[in-house]
């Protein structure tokens, strides 16, 4: 009797251990991972679990806590003893969809009692990158395809009705170099940002003068403002406005903010450049210098503010195409400023015009 006993209490000792050490071994994994018993209750679960499926889901049912049915059907079949199932759980987690690929897998243990462990992996950003990889390549193929086929037409119509039409001839030859200019933005535009995304990860290591570059791309810029009648202001200050930077991509960025301004500010408006600082910034939580490229133009809706710079993404898709414009060009400003550690601030007042503001490290160079 007393042995009897004391193996009992061998046994309750070392299933209590053998608990303790599931218990801390399911603890290391990263990934969400749930034990669930012969009973088809829930045994054991880590952390990670508890932070997806929520607290005190020990002793539960599974069917209470893991409620989609393809879950729920492969955890059946393997408690079942169908082997090992491989499913998906759909989950929401800080506002967005998430996409787990779970692995259910049969646990035997004593008197060949079937227990299931599932494992969660996190494929969210992978499923994100491959949306965005398919939405890249929808976006080009829309955007070249009506520029081609307009080409194509044309083409075909001046080997055909108006091979002896000398104006119509003209009209069409003026409009197929217009299609065929906007080809190639949009080329030069993909490559451009092709390479920005590159370079993200590098931080650039020249001094910069920020005023300089602005002066630069208004003088450049001028004749364009001028043919739109609209008039274009600077106000720089005294002195240099050091940045660590890369020269060639800060100028793309005055020059893509002042030229979208010039663009959509309207016939007649100004286009104010500005920049203010040193200052403490922050955002920053460092000195830093604001680039402000301000128009009075009719402003932009707040439905569309946040959106801006995704790629292709215009508020008035048609005049932003007649106007040249590929829906890239706040895409390639807000990579730049990523990779020199800025940030990006867009306001705007329907009515009123639109302010873009770019914030950049000061250069800590006691030279500049």
């Amino acid at each position: 009797m007393w042995h009897e006993r004391q193996r009992d209490r061998s046994e309750n000792e070392r299933d209590i251990v053998d608990k303790k050490q599931i218990a801390s071994l399911l603890a290391a994994v990263p990934l969400p991972i749930v034990l669930i018993g012969p009973d088809e209750r829930i045994t054991q679960a880590n952390s990670a679990a508890e932070s997806l499926f929520g607290p005190g889901i020990l002793d539960r049912h599974f069917i209470t806590v893991m409620r989609q049915p393809d879950l729920l059907e492969s955890i059946e079949a393997v408690l079942a003893g169908a082997g090992p199932r491989d499913t998906r759980y759909l989950g929401y987690e800080a506002g967005r969809e998430t996409t787990y690929v779970v692995h259910c897998a049969p646990v035997v243990g004593e008197d060949d009692n079937i227990s299931v462990l599932v494992s969660l992996d996190d494929v969210t950003a992978v499923e994100e990158a491959g949306q965005m990889r398919r939405d890249f390549v929808a976006n080009v193929s829309h955007e070249l395809r009506t520029p081609l086929t307009a080409l194509s037409g044309f083409i075909e119509t001046l080997r055909g009705a108006a091979r002896d039409d000398a104006a119509a001839r003209d009209r069409f030859l003026s409009i197929m170099e217009n299609e065929a200019a906007r080809m190639n933005r949009l080329v030069l535009d993909l490559l451009s940002l092709s390479r920005v995304e590159d370079d993200e990860r590098q931080r650039p290591t020249a001094t910069v003068d920020l005023s300089a570059q602005v002066n630069s791309v208004l003088q450049a810029l001028r004749p364009f403002a001028d043919d739109r009648d609209v008039t274009l202001r600077a106000e720089l200050g005294e002195g240099p406005t050091n940045v660590i930077g890369d020269s060639d991509q800060l100028r793309q960025v005055v020059s893509n903010l002042t030229e979208n301004a010039i663009k959509y500010g309207g016939k007649g408006g100004e286009v104010v450049v500005s920049i203010t600082g040193p200052q403490e910034e922050t955002a920053l939580r460092a000195p830093g210098y604001r680039l402000i490229v301000r128009d009075n133009g009719d402003g932009i809706a707040p439905e569309h503010i946040a959106r801006l710079t995704e790629r292709f993404y215009r508020v008035d898709t048609h005049r932003s195409r007649e106007m040249g414009g590929t829906g890239l060009g706040l895409a390639i400003v807000k990579h730049i400023v990523n990779r020199h550690r800025g940030r990006l601030k867009i306001e705007s007042t329907l009515g009123q015009g639109s302010q873009f503001m770019v914030i950049l490290p000061a250069a800590t160079d006691p030279a500049g």
